[in-house]
């Protein structure tokens, strides 16, 4: 595709600002293998964007750039927040493949985690780690422990983990990939549930055309590692989606649409 996607003046690309800016940004590991780039991609603030791409293509790393967990080999990465300020990592929410709990310790308190580490007053935690649970389903389930949970609730606890600082930006990296397919499908109605309500830029990462489909409003397809940008697909549906949207002609001739141009991707990997 080349260069930063270009957005047409309607749906999210209306909301003042950029969140997130990759320009020439690339990543080559110790070991000489060349993961990622040249990426050049911008979220728009309020935006909902999926990353989509053969394993290994460089779409986790493209999150772990954003997040700064990681440094580029060359290139830029951006973060700005809604007034325009360039911000560091404390303006964005990380949810990983796997929830990563301490099995220790109660929900409650895999919650806060993040607040502690910031030395938020108890009092205020407290008041902000009710706000996350509650936002995730899972207020009544504060006491409880990680072996207590099912999957797609320890997902929830991540989820909320992730909310608890309040970020503009919210990067999920393949959060339902284990789950069963009728939680994923719960969760997915979730996710664009909270997304609607709280108004965070999220950035979401996933393997499945289908989800890609039903969550965005606008899919990046990138190209077999290294990864870089080769299709951008803008799905104009309605925020509000549900089984309505996901039994449509209009779903299948999206999920048609991706598939074609996810295909080249695949070509030349083994089993292909």
């Amino acid at each position: 595709m080349g260069g930063p996607a270009a957005l047409s003046e309607k749906g999210s690309s209306a909301r003042a600002g950029v969140a997130v800016s990759l320009r020439g940004v690339t990543k080559v590991y110790d070991s000489g293998v060349t993961a990622l780039g040249p990426l050049d991609l911008e979220v728009r603030n309020g935006e909902f964007v999926s990353l989509l791409g053969p394993s290994g293509c460089g779409k986790s790393t493209a999150l772990r750039l954003i997040a700064g967990l990681s440094a580029s080999t060359s290139g830029t990465v951006g973060i700005s927040s809604r007034d325009g300020q360039v911000r560091t990592g404390h303006s964005i929410g990380f949810v990983f493949q796997e929830p990563t709990l301490m099995p220790w310790t109660s929900v409650r308190e895999n919650v806060r985690l993040p607040l502690k580490l910031a030395k938020m007053p108890p009092a205020e935690s407290e008041a902000r780690v009710h706000q996350a649970l509650t936002h995730v389903g899972l207020s009544d389930f504060a006491d409880a422990y990680p072996r207590e949970l099912s999957g797609g609730m320890k997902m929830r606890v991540s989820l909320a983990r992730a909310l608890v600082t309040d970020p503009e930006i919210l990067l999920m990296d393949e959060p339902f990939a284990a789950l069963d397919e009728i939680t994923r499908f719960r969760l997915n109605n979730d996710l664009l549930s909270l997304w609607r309500n709280l108004h965070k830029t999220i950035i979401f990462v996933t393997h499945s055309v289908f989800e890609s489909v039903y969550l965005s409003e606008r899919i990046i397809v990138m190209t077999s590692r290294p990864g870089r940008l080769s299709a951008e697909i803008r799905i104009d549906a309605p925020a509000a989606r549900g089984e309505d949207f996901r039994t449509s002609a209009a779903y299948a001739d999206y999920c048609r649409k991706v598939s074609n141009a996810l295909a080249p991707s695949y070509a030349g990997q083994p089993g292909s």
